[in-house]
């Protein structure tokens, strides 16, 4: 995590598309008395057992938790409730075995959708990889695999970085390595959120985890003026227009929202009188997000949010 936040930082200073207004995190903070509470299932959306077969459905979950724009209709709360109804009918569903085989018109079914689902050659790349991993190094089960990190959120991150290559979420800006880590950081942080950290989710770091930089965090980031966009990048999400992966303005807008939100944790620690985590204000400024249909977010087709 370490490397997130360092690169991240290292963007945010170097940043021209997308800068941050200090001015604009201090009244954010400001007018902030406590963390809004927000449950992980606040909708009740999510498989949960207390048991392995949760560790199961949050990995898949996580490894197809990308890209859900380009269907205006498709959303995460597809995905999470289309899978756990798929396990509710078949608990052997996600077994590592069965991940290897899925094709796209059958990954469809298990969600129940009626059309081809954005990017889904690679979603179903990444069931296989999966599958193929976790039955090569773990002997088919997620739960072994975070039994492994030692109870440690940031050697999961590094584990799952590690054995799955979809999970790599790095990017270079301007000559610099910059690593984010989105989908394999919110599996640990909903491994916590689910378990109530405790058991499987029982990490003794999770505060080291940071935001989880997607889509709609710098959206709402930008809403509250805590970020700060040019003409040219402004005009182009206004005009839904898109952004290609590992640009400049992609990169910055993620890296940005992950250095500005460090900013907040920190200040609200002080002000509080409490450690802050960044998860807790990743849940926040996403569920505030997804509630308003009227946020315009960057658009990216990228397996990696």
């Amino acid at each position: 995590m370490d490397d997130v936040r360092l690169s991240s930082t290292w963007v945010a200073t170097r940043s021209s598309h997308v800068l941050i207004d200090s001015a604009g995190i201090d009244k954010v903070v400001d007018d902030i008395e406590s963390i809004p509470k927000v449950e992980w299932d606040f909708e009740g959306i999510h498989y949960f057992d207390n048991g392995p077969l949760t560790v199961q459905y949050l990995l898949v979950l996580d490894a197809l938790n990308f890209c859900f724009w380009p269907d205006k209709d498709l959303s995460y709360d597809h995905l999470a409730s289309g899978l756990k109804k798929a396990l509710q009918n078949d608990k052997s569903a996600f077994d590592a075995d069965r991940l290897q085989k899925y094709t796209g018109p059958q990954l469809r079914e298990l969600l129940s959708w009626p059309r081809p689902l954005p990017l889904e050659d690679e979603r179903v790349r990444l069931l296989h990889e999966v599958g193929f991993e976790l039955e090569r190094s773990f002997e088919g089960k997620a739960s072994n695999l975070v039994e492994s990190c030692g109870k440690s959120a940031v050697k999961l991150v590094g584990l799952v970085a590690r054995h799955f290559p979809g999970f790599r979420d790095h990017a270079v800006y301007k000559g610099h390595q910059v690593f984010l880590y989105k989908r394999a950081q919110i599996f640990a942080a909903d491994l916590w959120g689910a378990f109530r950290g405790q058991g499987y989710g029982g990490f003794v770091d999770i505060s080291s985890l940071t935001i989880m930089a997607d889509y709609i965090v710098p959206a709402v980031l930008q809403q509250l003026g805590v970020l700060k966009y040019s003409s040219r990048l402004a005009n182009t999400i206004e005009a839904s227009g898109e952004i290609g992966p590992g640009t400049e303005e992609e990169i910055e807008l993620r890296a940005c929202s992950v250095y500005a939100v460090e900013k907040m944790r920190e200040l609200l620690s002080k002000k509080l009188g409490r450690q802050v985590l960044s998860v807790e204000l990743d849940l926040w400024l996403w569920a505030t997000g997804i509630q308003c249909s009227s946020l315009q977010h960057h658009r990216t087709l990228s397996i990696y949010y």
